[in-house]
């Protein structure tokens, strides 16, 4: 579901950008017995739960309406997160191309009854593509970059949208030279 916009995104007159300030997002949540996996600790399932969450509100909010996950690239678990931390989830648009915007996620976590500061304890990137009524894609607005740190996490993602592109493709055609060779999966 990935489109094939191009790398930039371009001003359509049908649809203004939106700064990413407007769609930005914190869910927060204590984490709880019911969490935990078998170590003990909160399972990594419940944290991709919760970041699968704030990504879809920050894909629903830039896009204007219904977005559904189409991938999910890098997740990764920096630190255990334990029953009693109080779990922040912040989301944020980095790149919008046609149809599919890709969201960037920091977890951090703290105790919940200390007044210590939070600890980044997971990031992810998320591609969500936006769908009209009857599921199918739709057009989402172009992002406006308000800080260079905006205008890095832009560039960082079209390098990433690069990646899963040739990967898709590569294992498209690997698919093909085995079928065309009579090798079954």
């Amino acid at each position: 579901m990935t489109d094939q916009a191009p790398a930039a995104p371009v001003e359509s007159p049908d649809i203004p950008g939106k700064p990413i300030a407007a769609s930005r997002t914190t869910l927060s949540h204590i984490m709880t017995h019911n969490d935990t996996n078998l170590l003990g600790t909160v399972h990594g399932g419940v944290i991709m739960k919760l970041v699968d969450d704030a990504a879809g509100a920050v894909a629903g909010r830039h896009s204007g309406g219904p977005a559904v996950t189409a991938s999910m690239d890098e997740m990764a678990f920096l630190e255990p997160v334990r029953v009693g931390d109080l779990v922040h989830v912040k989301a944020q648009v980095n790149w919008a191309g046609r149809t599919s915007m890709e969201i960037g996620v920091r977890v951090l976590a703290e105790r919940w009854n200390e007044s210590t500061p939070a600890t980044q304890v997971g990031s992810a990137y998320l591609v969500f593509a936006a769908v009209d009524a009857d599921g199918k894609p739709r057009r989402v607005p172009p992002v406006i970059p308000e800080t260079e740190r905006d205008r890095r996490r832009g560039q960082e993602a079209q390098i990433r949208r690069t990646h899963r592109l040739a990967r898709r493709r590569a294992i498209m055609e690997l698919r093909e030279k085995r079928a065309a060779d009579g090798i079954e999966d």
